[in-house]
């Protein structure tokens, strides 16, 4: 495990108060800390278990999520299911969410296409995600991709260096950085889309047999 010395925005700034995520969930309806809620149809806030091991953190909500206001329940999180029960992980064991918790997109005729939320976004969400990870007391944390990792340890932790690896936050639960399963849904060459998707189920099998110092 290797230390690092940064923090995000989630584990470094104030971030609200509740005793459980149901509390945290109902303080967070109504949410106007970023402009993302103008568009959006809802919060998308996680869900999961309150005694969750492992949270599972993501960039932001979907079409798909946003409609239904659950996480993870499009293509992405049918793909991320696939890969967890293959790596041994049940989500049940999870507490899966996102850094930032309304959908951002780009309207294109009658579809809505992802637009990644900005540095602004993920920190004025953090304020929600830092609670969610401070309530919970995970044994692990799983970064999804560059911008949750960004709002956990910060711009100078890199995804590509990093991946697969587990890093140590002073008096925060350790991260294990990997990629969004969205990335796998982007590749087109099937070769190179099989290999990427083993790495990622090694990543989350090291999550699943990870045991804290």
């Amino acid at each position: 495990m290797k230390v690092v010395a940064t923090l995000g925005p989630a584990l470094a700034l104030d971030v609200a108060d509740a005793e459980s995520t149901a509390e945290l969930r109902q303080q967070a309806e109504g949410c106007t800390r970023c402009d993302l809620y103008r568009n959006a149809t809802q919060i998308v806030f996680g869900e999961g278990a309150e005694n969750a091991g492992i949270v599972l953190v993501g960039e932001q909500p979907g079409d798909r999520e946003d409609l239904t206001g659950r996480p993870f329940v499009g293509p992405a999180g049918h793909l991320l299911d696939h890969c967890l029960e293959e790596a041994g992980l049940d989500r049940e064991r999870c507490y899966v969410t996102n850094a930032v918790k309304h959908f951002k997109f780009t309207p294109r005729g009658k579809r809505r296409l992802h637009a990644k939320p900005n540095a602004g976004e993920i920190r004025r969400c953090a304020w929600w995600l830092g609670a969610e990870v401070n309530i919970l007391e995970p044994k692990l944390v799983v970064a999804l991709g560059a911008s949750a990792l960004y709002a956990l340890l910060g711009p100078k932790v890199k995804l590509t260096p990093e991946r697969g690896h587990i890093l140590q936050p002073a008096n925060h639960p350790p991260v294990l950085v990997t990629i969004h399963p969205s990335f796998l849904l982007r590749i087109r060459d099937e070769a190179e889309r099989e290999r990427q998707r083993r790495a990622f189920v090694s990543d989350l099998h090291k999550a699943a047999e990870f045991q804290p110092r």
